[in-house]
């Protein structure tokens, strides 16, 4: 016969440390994922659990909806009592709550003014922080043209 039987080589001998150094890249990518994935998302939520257990009355909080008001009531573990307005008050999951807000905020200053602002309304002495000066309303200049004019007449 002119074929001829093609016989495999013998592959050399696997030892342990082969396997092994074929595995050290997979492991370091697991590590890897652990350190920059995982771990951020498992302390962001453990930030949020403390965050919520520690909601109390008089708080302002930003709910997941961009909802801002003031807790008026906790209502047991799962659920808040929120004063979004005046009168106007909603319950709310205590998981979707995205920011608490202290009493003494700055931002919640700026907030109600600008609110007052939309509205045309005059923000309150009490929402102005001590250190900013109130802003003086201008007087009205008359032209001297216009003095002489009603002395003629």
């Amino acid at each position: 016969m002119l074929i001829t039987e093609a016989l495999a080589q013998g592959a050399p001998a696997a030892g342990g440390g082969s396997f092994l150094v074929q595995l050290l890249p997979f492991i370091m990518i697991l590590g890897i994922m652990y350190f920059l994935i995982i771990r951020p998302q498992q302390k962001r939520l453990k930030d949020h659990r403390d965050m919520i257990a520690t909601i109390r009355r008089g708080d302002t909080v930003v709910t997941a909806g961009g909802l801002v008001g003031k807790v008026s009531k906790v209502i047991g573990d799962g659920e808040l009592q929120v004063e979004l307005a005046e009168g106007v008050r909603v319950r709310v999951i205590r998981s979707t709550i995205s920011e608490v807000r202290t009493r003494g905020d700055v931002r919640d200053v700026e907030a109600r003014k600008a609110l007052a602002k939309a509205n045309d309304d005059e923000p309150d002495e009490a929402d102005e922080p001590a250190d900013v000066p109130a802003a003086k309303p201008a007087t009205p200049v008359r032209p001297a043209a216009a003095d002489a004019a009603d002395k003629d007449a």
